[in-house]
Formats: structure tokens, sequence, C-alpha cells
């Protein structure tokens, strides 16, 4: 049986472009949360209404993105043959791809 690694990138990288939001989302919390706490970062000025609202704005839609990557991935794996312990992170990765891009961009 071939690997079919295009399926898989090509889907990583499709939902790599909607996994933008909620990659933001996640360091916008951990910027102004925990990473404020350490010192390590400078907590946003104007946000001041605690971060329970932001983990009620975010828990659902990174749980909704982590639902539907996980699906799409477990449907494109079918086609793979590959090891699970390779082909999981490298999944991931690749979902990063587009997030990774606008960061160096600019």
């Amino acid at each position: 049986m071939r690997r079919k690694w295009w399926i898989a990138a090509g889907v990583n990288l499709l939902m790599g472009v909607p996994a933008v939001v909620p990659v933001w989302l996640l360091w916008y919390i951990a910027v102004n949360g925990p990473l404020a706490e350490l010192g390590w970062t400078v907590r946003e000025p104007t946000e001041n209404d605690g971060m329970l609202l932001w983990l009620v704005i975010v828990a659902p839609i990174v749980t909704a993105f982590v639902l539907l990557w996980w699906l799409a991935n477990d449907f494109a794996r079918r086609w793979n043959t590959t090891a699970a312990r390779v082909y999981w992170p490298v999944c991931a990765l690749v979902t990063l791809v587009p997030s990774l891009t606008l960061v160096i961009l600019t």
C-alpha cells in the first residue's frame, strides 16, 4: 500500500487557515494570563475585565477546532500507513504552518 502523504498534508494545510483564530486566542490568553503573572510579558493595560470572560469565549472555539481537526485527520489517516507516533505530531506541525507564516511575515 502506497503512503498518500499528500492527503494528510493537504488536509492539515487547509485546516491551518482557520487554525489562525484559535492559535491567536490561545496566545492572547497566555500573554495576558500566566506569562504576565510570571513576569515574562507585560499585560495589556486595557485588559481589566479578568480572564474568565476570555475563557468563556475561547474554550468553545478551541474545542470545536480541535474536534474538527481530529475528525479530519482521523478520516485522512485511513489512506496513510505512517506510524501514529509520526503521523499526529507531523500533522500538528503542518497545521501550524499558516500561523507561523503570519508571525514571520508581520
